[in-house]
C-alpha cells in the first residue's frame, strides 16, 4: 500500500515537473501546467492518482500554508489606507455578482435555492490564485495589489459568516436570527481572544523561539496548525483558521523570517492543490454541463472586473486601477467549492452544482491566469474603451493652472515619499501626481503641490505640459505606463531628465532601451540612496547620464 502511494506521488510530481518545464519554455503560467497535470493523472484520462483522499489532505495543507502567509502580510496598520475602499468594493462586488449569478442560474433552469447558492458561491474570488500570481509578478505590494488583497479579506469574511450560518442551520439551532447571532458572537469572541494573544502573548513566545531559526520555523507551523484545526470545533473552516493565525503574527516582527522558511513548503503543497483540482473534473460531465458553465464563466470573466471598475470609479479611483484590481477577481474561489459542499451536506443543493463549479473553476482560473499575467498589456490595448471614465481637466481649466514646475514626481507612495523630501531640499518648484485618492488627500492636508492624474494618459500629460519640466521622476514600477510617458516626452522633444522605476533588471533594460535617462531598481537601489543622488546631481541631465552609464553595468 505504501509503495503504491509513493508510486502515485512520484508519477504526479514527475508529470508536473515535465509540464511546468514546457510551460516555462512557452512562457505560460505554471498554474495551467499543474491543472493539466491533474487532468492527465486523474480519473478523467490515465487514472494514475487513485488515492484522492491523500491528495485532498495534501492540498488542504497547501491551502493552509498559503493563507497563513497571506495573513502574515495583513498587518492592519499597513492596509488601513485601502480599508474603506476594500470594504465597499468587496461588499458591492459580492452583492452584485451574487444577484446576477442567481438570475443567470435561475434562467438556466436551476431551482430557487440552488440558483441562490450558486450565485453566492460564484461571487468569491480565489485567494490562492490571486496571491500566487501577484507574488510571481511582484505586484502584491503595488497599490492595486493591496486593494485586491483587501477585497479578498472582505470576501473571506463574508464566506466565513455564510459557512458558520450553514453549519448552524444544518444543526438545527433555531431561527435565522439565532443562527446569525450565534455566528457573529463566535467570530467576535475569536477575534477578541486572538487580539489579546497577538498583543500580549505571541510576541514573547516568538521572541524566545527566534533564538533558533529551526525552533522559530517549528513554532510558527505549530501555531498555524493548532489554530486552523482548533477553530474547526467552533464552526470555522481550516482556511479561516490558517488566515487568522497569520494575521495574529503579522505584527510580531518575525514575519520575514517565518515567511522565508515556510515559502518552500507552501509552494510544494500548493502545487498539489492545483493538481488535485484538475483530478476533480470527470470527462463525462464536461459536455452535458459545458453550455451552462460557459455562460456562468463569461459573466465571471467579464462581469466581475466591470463591477470592480465602476465601484472603484465611484470612489475616485482611475479606470486603470479599477481594471487591474478587477481582473484579479475574474475567477471562482476555493470557498466556492467549500460553500457548495456545505450546502449539499445541508440538503439545499444537488451534486450537479458542484460539477458545474469545477468546470467553471477550470475555465476562469485558466483564462484569468493569463489576464492577470498580462493585465497591463491588455489595459493598454483596451484603454480607449474606458476613456469616458477618465477625468482630464478641460480647456477652461488651463487658465487656472500654474506654469509647469521644474520637477514632476509621479507616484508618492513608499519610495516616492522618501524622494519627495529630497525634492523639497532642491528649493525648486515641484508637482506631485498620483492615482490614489488617499495619497492626494494626504498631500492636500500637508499643502504639497499635487494633482490627481495618470502618467500614461497623453491628454493629461499634455494638460500639465510635462515636456516643459526639467526633471521627471516616476516611482511607479509599471513598464507600459513609463514607456507611454517617455514616448510622449520624446514626441514633444522634451529635454527633461527622465528617471523611472522598474521592478526587475529585465524591466530596467527595457526602459533604458526606450530612452530613460536613469532607471531605479528597488532591489539595487533604495529610495534613500536615490535621494542622496538627487541632492548631488540636482536637475543636471549630464550628471544623470553619467550615473546611468555606471548603473547599466549593474543591470546588464
Amino acid at each position: 500500500m505504501e509503495d503504491l502511494l509513493f508510486f502515485e506521488i512520484a508519477i504526479v510530481i514527475v508529470t508536473a515537473g515535465l509540464l511546468s518545464f514546457i510551460a516555462r519554455i512557452l512562457r505560460q503560467p505554471l498554474i495551467i501546467a499543474y491543472i493539466v497535470t491533474g487532468l492527465l493523472v486523474g480519473p478523467a484520462i490515465f487514472g494514475f492518482a487513485e488515492s484522492s483522499e491523500v491528495f485532498d489532505v495534501l492540498a488542504k495543507i497547501g491551502i493552509a500554508f498559503l493563507l497563513f502567509l497571506v495573513g502574515l502580510h495583513l498587518n492592519w496598520r499597513n492596509i488601513k489606507d485601502v480599508g474603506k475602499i476594500a470594504v465597499f468594493s468587496g461588499l458591492g462586488q459580492v452583492i452584485v455578482t451574487s444577484a446576477a449569478g442567481f438570475g443567470i442560474s435561475y434562467l438556466l433552469g436551476f431551482g430557487f435555492m440552488e440558483a441562490l447558492f450558486m450565485g453566492i458561491a460564484f461571487s468569491f474570488s480565489s485567494t490562492i490564485i490571486i496571491v500566487k500570481l501577484l507574488s510571481d509578478k511582484q505586484d502584491i505590494d503595488r497599490f492595486y495589489g493591496r486593494i485586491s488583497v483587501g477585497i479578498l479579506i472582505v470576501q473571506d469574511l463574508i464566506a466565513m459568516l455564510i459557512l458558520l450560518g450553514l453549519g448552524a442551520f444544518s444543526q438545527g439551532s433555531g431561527s435565522i436570527y439565532v443562527i446569525v447571532g450565534i455566528s457573529l458572537l463566535k467570530l467576535l469572541v475569536v477575534l477578541i481572544v486572538l487580539w489579546f494573544m497577538a498583543r500580549y502573548v505571541l510576541p514573547h513566545v516568538f521572541k524566545t523561539a527566534a533564538r533558533s531559526g529551526e525552533q522559530l520555523f517549528l513554532i510558527a507551523i505549530a501555531w498555524c496548525f493548532a489554530l486552523a484545526s482548533g477553530l474547526t470545533f467552533f464552526g470555522f473552516g481550516i482556511e479561516t483558521g490558517a488566515l487568522l493565525a497569520g494575521i495574529a503574527l503579522a505584527g510580531t516582527g518575525f514575519r520575514r523570517e517565518i515567511e522565508s522558511r515556510i515559502r518552500p513548503l507552501r509552494d510544494f503543497f500548493l502545487i498539489l492543490f492545483f493538481i488535485f483540482l484538475g483530478t476533480q473534473l470527470p470527462i463525462d460531465t464536461i459536455m452535458s454541463s459545458l453550455p451552462i458553465a460557459l455562460a456562468i464563466s463569461a459573466f465571471i470573466l467579464i462581469g466581475n472586473p466591470l463591477i470592480v471598475i465602476f465601484v472603484l470609479r465611484v470612489f475616485g479611483y482611475h479606470p486603470r486601477t479599477g481594471f487591474l484590481s478587477g481582473v484579479t477577481m475574474a475567477q471562482v474561489s476555493e470557498f466556492s467549492f467549500i460553500l457548495l459542499t456545505a450546502a449539499i451536506a445541508a440538503d439545499l443543493v444537488g451534486m450537479e452544482a458542484l460539477s458545474i463549479a469545477t468546470i467553471v473553476a477550470m475555465i476562469t482560473i485558466t483564462i484569468s491566469s493569463y489576464a492577470i499575467k498580462y493585465n497591463e498589456e491588455i489595459y493598454e490595448k483596451i484603454e480607449p474603451l474606458f476613456g469616458w471614465l477618465e477625468h482630464v481637466p478641460n480647456k477652461k481649466d488651463h487658465k487656472k493652472r500654474k506654469a509647469t514646475p521644474p520637477v514632476v514626481l509621479f507616484g508618492c507612495h513608499d519610495m516616492g515619499t522618501s524622494i519627495l523630501e529630497s525634492i523639497k531640499a532642491t528649493k525648486k518648484d515641484f508637482l506631485v501626481i498620483d492615482l490614489d485618492p488617499v495619497v492626494i488627500d494626504d498631500l492636500e492636508q500637508e499643502q504639497i503641490p499635487h494633482m490627481y492624474g495618470d502618467m500614461a494618459n497623453r491628454d493629461f500629460l499634455n494638460y500639465i505640459q510635462a515636456e516643459k519640466a526639467e526633471l521627471v521622476i516616476s516611482t511607479i514600477p509599471d513598464v507600459s505606463a513609463n514607456k507611454d510617458m517617455m514616448e510622449y516626452l520624446q514626441f514633444k522633444k522634451s529635454k527633461a531628465s527622465v528617471v523611472v522605476t522598474a521592478k526587475t533588471v529585465d524591466d530596467a533594460k527595457k526602459l533604458y532601451k526606450a530612452g530613460a535617462t536613469f532607471v531605479m531598481v528597488p532591489g539595487l537601489m533604495s529610495g534613500e540612496l536615490f535621494s542622496q543622488m538627487l541632492k548631488s546631481k540636482k536637475l543636471k541631465k549630464n550628471s544623470w547620464l553619467a550615473s546611468a552609464k555606471k548603473h547599466k553595468w549593474a543591470v546588464e
